[in-house]
Order: C-alpha cells, then sequence, then structure tokens
C-alpha cells in the first residue's frame, strides 16, 4: 500500500518541475523573437491559457528569466521584458570578450581528441548552412560551437558566468539585423579562430575570438543604434 503513495507523491513535483522547464523554454522563445518586445508587459493571465500551465509554474519561470536578465519582475507591476540598452550589452559584450579568449585558451590546453572532432563536425555545419543561406539553422549551431569551446574549457566558473550572459547577447543579436558582408566576416573569422584551435595555438586562438567577439559587438550595437533611432524618429513623427 505505501509504495503507489510515494510514486504518486512523486508525481507532483517532477510534473511541476517539467511545466516550469517549458514554460522557462517557452517564454524565453517569445522574448528572443520578439513576440514579448522590450519594455512590454508580460501578461500572466493570457500567457497561462496559451502555454496550459497555471500561474505558479509561470512565475517560477519568469524568476529564471528575471535571472537571466531577459525581465524584470517589479512590485505591483507583475513582470516586464527587459528593455534593451546598447550601453548595457557594449558592457556585456566587453566581459564575453574576456570569457571567450579565457575559452579558448583553456579549450587548447584540455579538450580531448573526441570534442575537437566535435567541433570540427559543428564547424563543417556551419560552413554547409551558410553555403545554403540558412540563417536560423546557422545562428543555433554558432551558438552550439561556442558553447562547446566553453564547456572543452572545462572552468565551471567560467561556464556559469558565460551562460549568464549568453540569453542577454542572444537577444540583442536577434534584434539586429545582420547584413550579407558581417555574415561573411563572421564565417572568416570562424574558419581563422578554428585554424588555431586545431593546432591548439592558445594565444592565437584566444586573440582571434577576442577579435571576432568585439566585431560582432560593433555590428550589434550598430544595428540596435541604427534601430532605436529609428523608432524614434517615428515617434516624434
Amino acid at each position: 500500500m505505501d509504495t503507489p503513495k510515494t510514486a504518486k507523491a512523486a508525481t507532483g513535483p517532477i510534473r511541476r518541475a517539467t511545466l516550469q522547464h517549458s514554460a522557462v523554454a517557452e517564454l524565453r522563445a517569445m522574448i528572443l523573437e520578439g513576440e514579448l518586445p522590450p519594455g512590454s508587459r508580460v501578461p500572466e493571465v493570457q500567457l497561462c491559457e496559451q502555454l496550459g500551465v497555471s500561474r505558479t509554474p509561470l512565475r517560477e519561470a519568469l524568476r529564471v528569466l528575471a535571472a537571466e536578465g531577459l525581465v524584470e519582475l517589479r512590485p505591483h507591476r507583475g513582470a516586464v521584458v527587459t528593455p534593451v540598452d546598447p550601453t548595457d550589452i557594449a558592457a556585456i559584450f566587453q566581459v564575453m570578450e574576456a570569457l571567450e579568449t579565457l575559452a579558448a585558451t583553456l579549450a587548447c590546453r584540455n579538450g580531448t581528441e573526441a570534442e575537437f572532432i566535435e567541433l570540427d563536425r559543428l564547424h563543417d555545419q556551419l560552413m554547409a548552412q551558410h553555403k545554403a543561406g540558412e540563417r536560423a539553422a546557422y545562428s543555433m549551431t554558432n551558438r552550439r560551437i561556442h558553447a562547446w569551446i566553453v564547456a572543452m574549457a572545462r572552468n565551471p566558473a567560467l561556464e556559469t558566468t558565460y551562460s549568464g550572459f549568453a540569453a542577454q547577447i542572444l537577444r540583442a543579436r536577434s534584434l539586429a539585423n545582420y547584413d550579407a558582408d558581417r555574415w561573411q566576416e563572421s564565417v572568416d573569422e570562424h574558419d581563422g579562430f578554428m585554424a588555431a584551435l586545431r593546432s591548439r595555438d592558445a594565444a592565437t586562438a584566444g586573440a582571434l575570438l577576442a577579435e571576432h567577439s568585439r566585431r560582432t559587438a560593433d555590428a550589434v550595437l550598430r544595428s540596435l543604434r541604427q534601430r532605436m533611432g529609428k523608432a524614434a524618429a517615428a515617434e516624434v513623427g
């Protein structure tokens, strides 16, 4: 008689955790894709119906996204999608540049042969997606490559810090519109730092990844400022 009760009791927390995880993923995607734009209030009642969850897992999901910097939890106002401030994004990119440098350096020292083979596979996939013009797939593979390099570093503190900023950088990049020239430049930069990583040249790999991050930051910030300038002009008009 005791065994069924124990199993049933365990089902509740597991289902609740699953619902929270699902809500986090759905809300994050809505923010990153602009369905919930910067500065907008998160419509909790509507989202509970849309996602098929109660208020509890939804609010737990919002706390996770608040920790990622994607939403702000404001007293008496609920959750608001964090506005995108180019100054803040520039500061985060500065930190990410240092983290990318450290990740490349440690990956050269600590990465296994199997991990480098997987990194090569991801790079080949990235090149094929660029050639086919598959921007969404390319973006996803690009994130996997950078995360894989960080994982190869085998430094939990680095990985935690990197992932803490990754969502905010991803949202800024999703709001920015890359032109074809920058996309080609980025591909060429990937070729460069991949060659250094393969040869385990830590100094060169770190320098090239830092430069790649810096050039990405310049492109994203330029696009964001242009976007905000157009929005401000439209409001005045």
